[in-house]
């Protein structure tokens, strides 16, 4: 079943099996129906339920997860386990992993013990055993993999312990090599239904393929569009190819859409028809057509931020809507720096979904950090925060050297670093380590100069090598991109500051900060609000709907994201999320992008995204010409700077 965006799956899945149990009397036991995630499997059987009463006890509707256990629990002796298995946490996963690498004198400080286990984690998920991983990588990372993999393995084993990706690669494993254990179950479900195929990885494709291949009685539902997830190993062609392997299959097109009015629909189908490699289909819907699509195009972020702000309140207002019913959707994390500024400047409640607010990042803070020893050097948290920030090897015995001393002479730590030399019981590396460091903060403090703080804040972080220490220690190359970018977005915010205020200083813009967190905290906005506007990422937002979108920063490098165009040139996936983004909107559906953003305090021209091209003309308001012209001059404004001085 090829389920179009809105077009109620779940209820197509949940009629299916009450036809089964009611109309066909297939024992319910018989019937298994899998889903990903604890809500999505309650749902469906609080509907199966309520439908079909007692007819229903007995069938089993679990995550794959789930059923997987339920498996291993039964068999998993056989594979050199006790039953009574324990399924460590990321925490004991960490402490095993790090155990391993200590056996086989593996420095942590070289080899990042998370990006170990990250590529161990998609071994497993497609089905790569550690004999089978391969061990000839000229990645340093990937060859550390190869020689933990195994040991890691081992130990876990030896502790009767499995992690969270080994409980479906253990179930794929009893299946297939052991005939028995393979029939009692492929005998005990002869009725399957999968939800969301399109975001099955190798290994879950796996699972489904050894349960049906008895009797064959597979249904499985989703939307090769909402294929969004290739990042974390979901394999689109699992469904692409499903009518192909199986002869005879049924295909049966779910198309009419009830959430979105028929502009909206008609921009998805406009949207996603450009890729390449997709099954055919096209949305419809008997509602509306309702409104054209609406158009911003601002100066810079900031601008945008207050522009979309600024029509959202109006629309509340007008419509006297909720907040709840207004969400906005963005490519990347680090874009929701503006807008939360934005709606926090008007007092607008939201809720930041799938992320940690900017100015709680940990990168965020330790930048701060340095900007708060340039503005006050007694500040002596954030020295001690910094001082081996980038690593610099300044340990703990030295750091309570300094203290001590700081402590006897009653003086601030500051000045200890510049009077290591007389410190007794500090080695003579980490007296010339602390000693340049001294010098690197003194060298920053004199170079101080106001309307130049957002070009030497970017020129102090890359001196540090901030970039560099990132990319070593996380070891994933697009977890460490999504890191700097956020400190990029910090140097923006300071450059937006100053262009607005230019005698101002550092510990003015961190006042600014500090005032307006601390003032979050006292009025509650912190907590989470039950009516609020929804900030999230596109990823986040797959499955959920609103009454009004806002879709921002639909230029080129953003939607689609540089990485994923620079590993895939026709860019599927990113044209997938923008087709989910646009299906999120049930009534009005709002598209924003810059003419200038700036990148590490430096304003850089966008280009509008191609996918604004592929939507027709008619459907938007004001036609192609909004999305090709400039703004009027006084619609770019310095919103993040106004929200830091008012």
């Amino acid at each position: 079943m090829l389920a179009g965006a809105g077009s109620g799956k779940t209820q197509v899945i949940t009629s299916r099996i009450v036809h089964l149990l009611k109309n066909k009397r297939i024992p319910p036991e018989e019937i298994l129906a899998v889903t990903f995630t604890n809500k999505a499997a309650k749902e469906m059987q609080e509907r199966v339920t309520a439908a079909a009463g007692k007819a229903s006890q007995g069938m089993v509707i679990s995550t794959f997860h789930s059923l997987a256990v339920r498996i291993l629990r039964r068999d998993i002796r056989r594979l050199g386990y006790k039953p009574s298995f324990s399924i460590y946490t990321e925490s004991d996963q960490s402490g095993v992993l790090r155990q391993a690498m200590r056996d086989l004198e593996l420095d942590p400080k070289q080899h990042n013990p998370d990006s170990i286990r990250w590529r161990i984690s998609l071994a497993k998920n497609r089905l790569i055993s550690p004999e089978a991983y391969p061990k000839d990588s000229t990645d340093p990372l990937d060859s550390a993999t190869a020689v933990v993999y195994p040991r890691y393995q081992r130990l876990l084993k030896a502790f009767n312990a499995i992690d969270f990706d080994d409980i479906i690669m253990l179930a794929v494993q009893l299946l297939e090599t052991l005939p028995e254990v393979r029939d009692y179950w492929q005998r005990r479900f002869r009725y399957l239904m999968v939800d969301e195929y399109q975001d099955t990885n190798t290994c879950q494709y796996r699972l489904i393929e050894l349960l049906a291949e008895l009797h064959g009685n597979l249904c499985v539902v989703g939307d090769d569009d909402q294929s969004i997830y290739g990042w974390r190993g979901a394999e689109v062609q699992n469904i692409l190819s499903f009518e192909q392997q199986r002869q005879g299959c049924l295909v049966v097109k779910l198309e009419q859409n009830y959430r979105s009015t028929g502009t909206i629909l008609a921009a998805a189908n406009a949207v996603i028809r450009n890729n390449r490699t997709r099954s055919d289909k096209a949305l419809w819907t008997a509602s509306d057509e309702g409104e054209t699509i609406g158009q911003i195009v601002a100066d810079d972020e900031e601008s945008e931020a207050h522009l979309v702000v600024e029509q959202l309140q109006l629309a509340q207002y007008q419509q006297r809507r909720p907040w709840r019913d207004f969400a906005i959707l963005y490519r990347s994390n680090t874009q929701s720096r503006t807008f939360e500024e934005a709606l926090r400047m008007e007092g607008i409640p939201y809720i930041l979904v799938g992320g940690q607010k900017f100015f709680e990042r940990k990168e965020v803070k330790d930048t701060l950090a340095y900007l708060a020893v340039l503005a006050n050097p007694q500040d002596e948290a954030s020295l001690v925060r910094i001082i081996n920030f980038p690593r610099r090897g300044i340990g703990d015995t030295t750091m309570l050297r300094l203290n001590q001393w700081s402590l006897e002479h009653n003086t601030i730590l500051f000045n200890a670093l510049a009077r290591v030399a007389e410190i007794e019981g500090i080695a003579e590396g980490a007296r010339k380590t602390v000693s340049a460091f001294h010098s690197l903060l003194r060298q920053e403090l004199a170079n101080l100069k106001p309307n130049q703080l957002a070009a030497q804040a970017k020129a102090l972080f890359k001196r540090l090598g901030i970039d560099d220490e990132l990319h070593r220690t996380l070891g994933d190359h697009n977890q460490a991109r999504k890191r700097i970018e956020n400190i990029e977005q910090l140097v923006s915010a300071l450059a937006a500051f100053e262009e607005r205020y230019p005698e101002a200083g550092i510990a003015d813009f961190l006042e600014r900060i500090a005032l307006t967190e601390d003032n979050r905290r006292e009025t509650g906005e912190d907590k989470q609000p039950q009516d609020a506007v929804t900030l999230m990422s596109l990823h986040a937002s797959k499955g959920l709907e609103f009454p009004h979108v806002y879709l921002v920063g639909m230029e080129e490098g953003l939607l689609p994201h540089h990485r994923s165009a620079d590993e895939d040139p026709e860019v599927a996936e990113e044209r997938r999320l923008c087709y989910v983004g646009i299906t999120r909107a049930r009534e009005r559906l709002t598209i924003s992008r810059c003419l200038t953003r700036r990148k590490y305090g430096t304003k850089e021209e966008r280009s509008p995204s191609r996918f604004l091209a592929e939507l027709p003309p008619q459907l938007l308001a004001g036609g192609r010409s909004e999305v090709e012209d400039a703004p009027p001059a006084d619609m770019g404004m310095d919103f993040f700077a106004r929200m830091l001085t008012e």
